[in-house]
């Protein structure tokens, strides 16, 4: 059996096909990374080339069908993304997330920052009253935060300051464009140290 092109194609039943098919799906989307071909035949434990063929019938099915989703080659490896004219819904979705999956923690972290950088983690935990340490990280791991260098003091404590990513997360140009602590009354800071 050849394809079009005079490839000779290994004889395999639909059930082995669309099981493969299934499976480089799955390893695909599992990976969320770029996989080889030979990654890929690994896992899989086939012949390259029956591999390869599955992969480019795939990319054909996922491009001719109304799907929102595709396979692209980059470099010699497969990667399963979004089509790009689904981008706006999916910015929409990513950014609502990382908004709604701070703790009140690190929402006051990140306040304390955005106003008062290049801060510390002690000044941060003195002004907050508890310890901030989980927070950091998760503002770290989000991209909202960043290490801007080290306070010349003994044990030279990391200064943390805002990133890009937060102007991009709030929508604003610059941090001129926070608004003014005078906006927030004497009132709502006791208020909120109460709480703690």
């Amino acid at each position: 059996m050849s394809d079009d092109k005079g490839i000779q194609i290994p004889f395999i039943d639909d059930k082995k096909k669309n099981s493969l098919k299934s499976a480089i799906e799955s390893l695909l989307f599992a990976s969320g990374e770029p996989l080889s071909l030979q990654d890929l035949v690994n896992h899989l434990e086939e012949k390259n080339k029956l591999i390869e063929i599955i992969i480019h019938e795939m990319m054909e099915e996922y491009e001719n069908n109304n799907r929102g989703i595709k396979i692209i080659c980059i470099k010699g490896s497969y990667q399963l993304v979004t089509k790009a004219e689904n981008s706006d819904y999916i910015q929409k979705l990513l950014k609502k997330n990382k908004r709604q999956s701070l703790s009140q923690a690190s929402i006051e972290s990140l306040a304390i920052i955005a106003y008062k950088q290049p801060i510390t983690r002690i000044d941060i935990d003195e002004i907050r009253g508890v310890k901030s340490e989980s927070a950091l990280q998760r503002l770290l791991e989000k991209d909202l935060i960043k290490e801007v260098g080290r306070l010349e003091v003994p044990g030279r404590p990391i200064l943390y300051g805002t990133t890009d990513e937060f102007l991009r997360q709030f929508e604003l140009k610059d941090l001129k464009e926070l608004p003014s602590l005078d906006l927030f009354g004497q009132e709502d800071v006791q208020e909120d140290h109460g709480q703690e």
